[in-house]
């Protein structure tokens, strides 16, 4: 019952913040920056307000909070830790949208320093994770049935690596209108589904937050955008992500539902690394790959169509993967 209260509640509350905060961050001339080497008819979505991701942030902390609350007071915090997790994603990405906004550019912090802070906040999210229990040094390996244990500094090395490497596939999946929210629904989907079905009905409770939420932001994300998430709601979404797989102790389990976040950052190594190679040719007509397809003829609609269908695919796979795990 609590997971159905806050998926509607969720949908509910980020519709309604919605039609308060769009205004205000037109008021306060927070608008997207478009990038120079971008298409082209990109141009017309400059001033298209940012930081939306905060629609759905919100919804997420009130209803995890609130309608886990019991479950926080007999010392059930697993679920807080996740959101922790992306709520430290989301305010590294709001610093960079911020920047991005104060200084009307479109790149804000630089590499290095949000790698630094996406390191750290992955380090101290495994430890606390691993301190609660949830996590250990096995990797469960889909379809098989079988655990693999791996010494813990190579755990720790491969989770912190895999982490940031989630967290940044997602922002890279935020190019056009609606498409890493539409992609990310199906996954929190099937995280809700999973912890359920498993018996981590509190853990189930922020995922299934996102699920309502992002249906709701999808009512002014979806073409024609009329706010997009930001770096805020991308990075917070890419830790919701990798953090639910590390608290299910599944994160294998990324490879499939997290294929076109895969592939959107796999298309922008493929790139540059040919780019440098053959100094100056490319092998898609621009990266990450939904803008290649972009420029091909692919309408924003389509590309979101087909990317989330695939993704609602992939997830039904990752299902019959690991639900033997628990019989």
């Amino acid at each position: 019952m609590g997971i159905i209260v806050t998926i509607i509640g969720s949908f509910l509350l980020t519709a309604l913040f919605g039609r308060v905060l769009i205004p205000m961050l037109h008021a306060l001339k927070a608008g997207q920056s478009i990038r120079e080497i971008g298409p082209k008819w990109h141009n017309t979505k400059a001033g298209t307000p940012t930081m939306g991701g905060l629609m759905f942030i919100l919804p997420s902390v009130v209803f995890v909070v609130a309608v886990g609350f019991p479950a926080l007071r007999e010392g059930v915090y697993e679920q807080l830790l996740v959101l922790g997790l992306a709520l430290v994603y989301g305010l590294i990405g709001f610093l960079d949208d911020f920047v991005k906004v104060k200084l009307r550019r479109n790149l804000g912090l630089t590499a290095l320093q949000k790698l630094l802070l996406q390191l750290a906040a992955a380090i101290v999210f495994l430890a606390l994770l691993r301190f609660n229990g949830n996590l250990t040094y096995d990797l469960y390996v889909p379809f098989f049935n079988v655990e693999f244990t791996i010494p813990w500094v190579v755990y720790m090395i491969f989770a912190g690596l895999v982490i940031v490497g989630c967290v940044n596939a997602v922002n890279l999946t935020d190019g056009i209108d609606g498409l890493a929210a539409g992609v990310t629904f199906p996954v929190m989907i099937f995280f809700t589904v999973t912890a359920y079905f498993w018996g981590s009905n509190t853990l189930a409770l922020f995922p299934a937050s996102l699920v309502g939420g992002l249906a709701g932001f999808l009512l002014y994300n979806f073409h024609p955008a009329k706010v997009f998430m930001g770096d805020t709601g991308s990075l917070f979404l890419g830790g919701a992500v990798c953090g639910m797989a590390f608290a299910l102790d599944i994160p294998l389990v990324l490879i499939l539902v997290g294929i076109i976040y895969i592939i959107e950052t796999v298309s922008v190594m493929m790139q540059v690394t040919y780019f440098k190679l053959t100094h100056g040719k490319r092998i898609f007509r621009m990266t990450p790959i939904h803008h290649h397809f972009e420029m091909g003829g692919w309408s924003e609609v389509k590309i979101f169509t087909v990317f989330t269908g695939i993704t609602v695919v992939m997830c039904l796979l990752a299902w019959l993967g690991i639900c033997r795990r628990f019989g």
